[in-house]
C-alpha cells in the first residue's frame, strides 16, 4: 500500500487563527479586552507543558492571562473556591479548568462553578446539554478541532464506522458526539472493552484518545482506515500519539501526525473560543460561523 495521506493541522489552524484575530480586533474595538484564567490541579509535566502552551498563546496574542497551578493534594475545598473566585471575578471573561482532576475532587462541583458564560471549553453542565442537544453555547476545542481537521482535508464522516478508544470527559465523549453529529456509526472503547483490536478494526475512521503511547499497532486496523490520533504523549523527551505511526502507517489510507495533526488546531480553536466567549459575555457581534 502506498504512503498514507498526511492529515496536517497547522495549514488549517493558522487560517483559524487570522480569523480568530480578526475576531480579536472586533472584540476590542467595541470595548471588550478577553481575559483567559485557567486552573490547573496536577503535576504531571504533561499537564504543566499543555498549559503552557495555552499561556504562550495567550501572551503571543497580546491576551491577558492568569494561571492557577495547585498541587495535586490541594484540599477539595481550596479547588471550588479557586474556581469560583474566578469565575466570580469581572476581569475573567474566559475560564479554563484542567480536567482530569484528582480523585479526592468532585469534577462535577468543580463544572459547576464555572460560569456558563465564561467557559471556554463546553465544561459546564449547562453547556454540555445545550451541545448534545444541538444548540451549542461553545463547542470543545478539541472535538472541534478534529472537526475542522476532518473539513479541511475533505474527509466524509457520514457513513462511515467510527470507533472511538477513549471516554474521557474532556475529550474522548465530546469525540464520539462529534461523529454521531455527523452520521457515523460509532462504537466507543475503553479500558474495559474486551478485545480492543478487534473493534478497532472494524473501523473505517478510527479516533483515539486514550493517552496510551503505542497502544494501536498495525494489526489493529484494517486497509484504508482513516486515523485521527488526538493524544499527545511525552517519551524519552519527544512527543508521541496512541498509534504506532510506522505499522499503523503501512495499512491506513490517511493519517495524523503527531505532532503537527490536531494539535495545532486545538490551539486555533482555544484562541477562537476564547475570543467567542468573551465577546458573547459581554454582549458584542464578532463576525464568522462558530464551526
Amino acid at each position: 500500500m502506498s504512503e498514507p495521506r498526511r492529515l496536517a493541522g497547522r495549514g488549517p489552524a493558522d487560517a483559524l487563527r487570522e480569523a480568530a484575530l480578526d475576531r480579536l480586533d472586533d472584540c476590542r474595538a467595541a470595548g471588550v479586552d478577553p481575559s483567559l484564567a485557567t486552573v490547573l490541579v496536577s503535576d504531571d509535566p504533561a499537564d504543566r507543558a499543555f498549559m503552557d502552551r495555552k499561556h504562550d498563546l495567550c501572551s503571543e496574542v497580546g491576551i491577558d492571562s492568569r494561571r492557577v497551578d495547585l498541587p495535586p493534594d490541594a484540599p477539595a475545598e481550596r479547588v471550588y473556591r479557586t474556581v469560583a473566585d474566578l469565575g466570580a471575578d469581572p476581569a475573567v471573561t474566559a475560564l479554563f479548568v484542567q480536567i482530569p482532576l484528582p480523585d479526592h475532587v468532585d469534577e462535577s462541583e468543580v463544572r459547576r462553578r464555572v460560569p456558563p458564560e465564561k467557559d471556554v471549553d463546553c465544561f459546564h453542565p449547562e453547556n454540555v446539554g445545550r451541545l448534545v442537544a444541538g444548540d451549542p453555547r461553545v463547542r470543545p476545542v478539541t472535538s472541534r478541532a478534529v472537526d475542522r481537521l476532518l473539513d479541511a482535508h475533505d474527509v466524509t464522516v457520514a457513513g462511515r464506522d467510527a470507533v472511538v478508544v477513549g471516554r474521557g470527559t474532556a475529550i474522548g465523549v465530546p469525540l464520539a458526539h462529534l461523529c454521531c453529529r455527523r452520521d457515523a456509526t460509532v462504537t466507543v472503547c475503553h479500558s474495559r472493552t474486551r478485545d480492543l483490536a478487534e473493534r478497532t478494526r472494524a473501523a473505517d475512521l478510527l479516533v483515539t484518545a486514550a493517552g496510551t503511547p503505542g497502544l494501536i499497532d498495525g494489526s489493529m486496523v484494517s486497509p484504508g482506515v482513516v486515523v485521527v490520533d488526538v493524544s499527545v504523549n511525552r517519551v524519552d523527551g519527544g512527543v508521541v500519539g496512541d498509534v504506532d505511526a510506522e505499522s499503523v502507517g503501512e495499512r491506513a489510507a490517511a493519517v495524523t501526525p503527531v505532532p503537527g495533526g490536531v494539535g495545532p488546531l486545538t490551539m486555533a480553536c482555544l484562541l477562537d473560543n476564547v475570543v467567542r466567549v468573551s465577546a458573547a459575555g459581554a454582549g458584542v457581534e464578532v463576525g464568522g460561523q462558530s464551526g
